[in-house]
């Protein structure tokens, strides 16, 4: 009687989630390199390491989350045991300021640290937008002056240089109270005009694609794109428009920067007629000129570090100045256009963010690098930084005669004890795909022991490097027979010393 036939289990199809990436050997090497660069930079300032973990109390993370009684949008959520809310981080300085408030007493103030990690976002994906990416991050909390922002932007600049990016890059600083200050000027103070605010900023904020023209039509009835798409405007009025135009469209005679403090107080100059009496406006403005004048007096341009009005971001949490990294090089987008690259890096002072757990304020400055827009924009430019020579792979012991696994396994210790990097075959192949094997491990080196040269005591060095170099010359395979290219016999006690001599021909560093 036959057995009834039993269903096949339905294999799962492999599938990345959508807003996510796979990353290889190669790109984690070459980030590595990247990020170390960065850590250098960083340490240089006198800022030192901090790690916080993946996951927050969701009410940690405050305003920028929606409903804290389901938190299902922005962030990924989940309930503890104790029906508490957790979840992933959003950015790093929310946990910054957690941890800050946490440790206030044992902590040095100012308080420098610099952190690296994912984040995690509940959005939709799209091109360029992943739900985890990571952010590098360097902050002051506890340094109410703004020469702790001047020291940010100055930050900024010195990384990107160190990076190989001079000369491709302007750091712009803005400040949220010359902001309000206009706006107050024009006439949309107030929460009742809160909602005609944000439509102006939005505005300004489109200043370096749209230019003026563009912005004042969104600033007055709208604006209708070459698709003929119709964007509807903030609808000031002729004197409101003429204020904010003057604000975002003037520029000193870049002539001037021969005296940097002349030119910083020139361009300034144009910026109080924007603010007009707003004391906030005008605080703003001494703000900024404070910081342009450290920064000229440390030897930054104004072609380095300037102020900027188009610098719009982060207005729900930061309170002063505001800064951010942009890449001036030409790239094409998806419409075919030439465009500057854009931001890679920005920040702000926060000095609210920290006072949201603790009674007193805590002033607080920082920034954060968008470490996989960083990365594109070293590979477009060919940076040798990520054109590092790629790491060999592991020198490989084949294994002949699986009876005597005890004996290879002697060999790869006897490498791996001198700092080589080395693993034993560990499939079930013969010959011929080990030696494939040792091809796609990108192996310098394999090492073969039959029983002839077991009981000689002794193993066969293969010079996989040199050897695909003498196949290039070898016509025949009786030639190559003949040859063995680049494959010697040595002691077992020379093991060592022959492997490192011949990772010393091809690399610099032979220690895995």
């Amino acid at each position: 009687m036959s057995k009834p036939e039993t269903a096949k289990p339905e294999t799962l199809k492999p599938r990345l989630p959508r807003g996510f990436v796979d990353r290889r050997a190669g790109e984690i090497a070459a980030q590595h390199r990247m990020l170390e660069t960065i850590r250098r930079s960083f340490e240089l300032y006198g800022f030192e390491a901090l790690e916080t973990p993946f996951v927050e109390y969701t009410e940690a993370l405050g305003k920028f989350l929606p409903d804290l009684d389901r938190p299902n949008a922005g962030v990924f959520s989940f309930q503890d045991d104790d029906e508490a809310w957790l979840s992933l981080r959003y950015d790093l300085t929310a946990p910054l300021a957690r941890f800050v408030a946490e440790n206030f007493d044992a902590l040095p103030k100012p308080y420098r640290s610099y952190r690296a990690g994912y984040v995690f976002r509940n959005e939709k994906p799209g091109p360029g937008r992943f739900r985890q990416f990571m952010q590098f991050d360097a902050d002051i909390v506890g340094a109410g002056s703004v020469a702790a922002d001047a020291e940010i932007c100055m930050l900024m600049a010195d990384t990107l240089n160190r990076l190989g990016l001079g000369g491709q890059y302007v750091v712009k600083v803005n400040n949220r109270k010359v902001l309000d200050g206009v706006m107050e000027a024009a006439g949309l103070a107030g929460e009742t005009r809160a909602g005609q605010r944000l439509t102006v900023l939005r505005a300004i904020d489109k200043l370096d694609r749209l230019g003026v023209d563009g912005v004042r039509q969104l600033l007055g009835a709208g604006r209708k794109d070459e698709s003929g798409d119709f964007t509807k405007g903030a609808g000031l009025d002729e004197a409101a428009i003429g204020r904010i135009l003057a604000y975002v469209s003037f520029q000193a005679d870049a002539a001037d920067g021969a005296d940097k403090v002349a030119f910083w107080e020139k361009f300034f100059a144009g910026w109080h007629d924007a603010v007009g009496d707003s004391e906030t406006g005008r605080e703003g403005i001494a703000e900024l000129h404070a910081i342009m004048r450290l920064c000229a007096a440390a030897g930054y341009g104004h072609d380095v570090i300037r102020a900027d009005p188009s610098v719009v971001r982060g207005l729900e949490y930061y309170t002063g100045p505001v800064y951010e990294a942009e890449l001036t090089f030409p790239v094409t987008n998806e419409d075919g256009q030439t465009v500057r690259f854009g931001s890679v890096a920005g920040g702000g002072r926060y000095d609210g963010l920290v006072g949201r757990f603790r009674a007193e304020p805590v002033p607080a400055a920082g920034f954060s690098i968008g470490v996989s827009r960083l990365f594109s924009a070293l590979q477009l430019v060919n940076s040798p930084l990520l054109a590092g020579s790629e790491a060999p792979g592991p020198v490989v012991v084949l294994v002949l005669d699986r009876e005597n696994m005890a004996d290879y396994q002697r060999l790869v210790a006897l490498l791996r004890a001198d700092g080589i990097r080395a693993e034993l075959y560990l499939g079930s192949a013969g010959m011929k795909a080990q030696m494939k094997y040792a091809d796609r491990r990108r192996a310098p080196v394999a090492i073969i022991q039959g029983s002839n040269e077991r009981v000689a005591g002794e193993v066969q060095i293969k010079d996989l490097i040199e050897g695909a170099k003498a196949a290039d010359s070898i016509a025949s395979n009786a030639e190559w027979k003949a040859a063995r290219p680049a494959q010697f016999s040595c002691p077992e006690a020379d093991l060592v010393a022959q492997v490192r001599a011949v990772l010393a021909r091809h690399f610099l560093s032979t220690a895995g």
